[in-house]
């Protein structure tokens, strides 16, 4: 079965603290403590993850706190707040995402790592640590 059509989510009425790991994507709408390993994380905008996160993509919408290794990207939404260590390949980050976190852009196993910041942002802004708001 292909990785992509496993779907796991962790509701908004839930709190879930230990180690999560498995294939396919896992979505957070509710609040996570501890470890994620996954295929593909999305937090929420009601989501919040408290933990070390190895995962080949993220996309954060909500709270992120932790260390954060995405081999191919972390995108950062509108809304959403990404604090803590972040190694990652490509990075984006639109108008109004946070980052609050010491940040590695590395390049992937196709060498093609790049940071993106939106709404006339640099490159090199997008990729050191710094604690900016993004208005739109």
């Amino acid at each position: 079965m292909n990785p992509s059509k496993h779907l796991s989510v962790i509701d908004k009425s839930l709190t879930f603290t230990g180690n999560i790991s498995g294939k396919g994507q896992l979505v957070i709408k509710g609040v996570v403590n501890g470890t994620i390993q996954a295929d593909s994380l999305i937090i929420a905008e009601e989501g919040k993850a408290l933990c070390d996160v190895t995962v080949s993509s993220i996309t954060v919408g909500g709270t992120y706190e932790g260390t954060l290794k995405a081999e191919k990207e972390l995108i950062v939404l509108k809304g959403g707040c990404c604090s803590g260590t972040v190694s990652c390949g490509d990075l984006i980050v639109e108008a109004g995402g946070v980052i609050n976190a010491a940040v590695t852009c590395t390049k992937p196993a196709n060498g093609k790592g790049q940071a993106h910041a939106h709404d006339n942002e640099t490159k090199e802004a997008a990729v050191k640590p710094f604690a900016a708001k993004v208005k739109a």
